[in-house]
């Protein structure tokens, strides 16, 4: 009888122990470049050779889309409507993108924010590929 109780002692004392830790904080997820690319012809019907990569996509309870899309020389990413809120950003490359029927160039440091319901498209100008990084909404 007296092992039970001291036994028993024992587990409340580690259980104690165990209620006073720190509560365990979020963590973090990395992926490269080469764990995640996709040889892809272009998106929306877009024509020619693009890479996707899609980073944290089978990450539960994440609310965003996370891409980087490399455009070959002579692809793009076809006209469409867009039905949530995405950025584009321009690491390298340049480009002409079609917003809602206007041609604008872009180059690297461009940002562009297309609104639900404009529609846009983009294709790759010069001699290198276009390098973007596109966020949306997931929910």
């Amino acid at each position: 009888m007296k092992r039970a109780l001291a036994l028993g002692g024992v587990l409340i004392v580690v259980a104690a122990v165990s209620a006073q830790e720190p509560a365990k904080k979020g963590g973090y997820i990395i992926q490269r470049d080469a764990e995640v690319a996709h040889a892809e012809p272009g998106p929306h019907n877009g024509p020619g050779e693009t890479t996707g990569y899609v980073f944290f996509d089978k990450t539960p309870q994440l609310h965003f889309s996370f891409h980087k899309r490399v455009l070959k020389p002579g692809a793009g990413i076809g006209y469409h409507e867009q039905h949530e809120d995405e950025v584009y950003y321009v690491l390298s490359g340049h480009g002409v993108m079609t917003l809602d029927g206007k041609a604008t160039q872009v180059g690297p440091g461009t940002a562009i924010l297309t609104r639900t319901g404009s529609s846009h498209g983009i294709t790759q100008a010069g001699s290198e590929d276009l390098v973007l990084i596109i966020t949306f909404e997931t929910r």
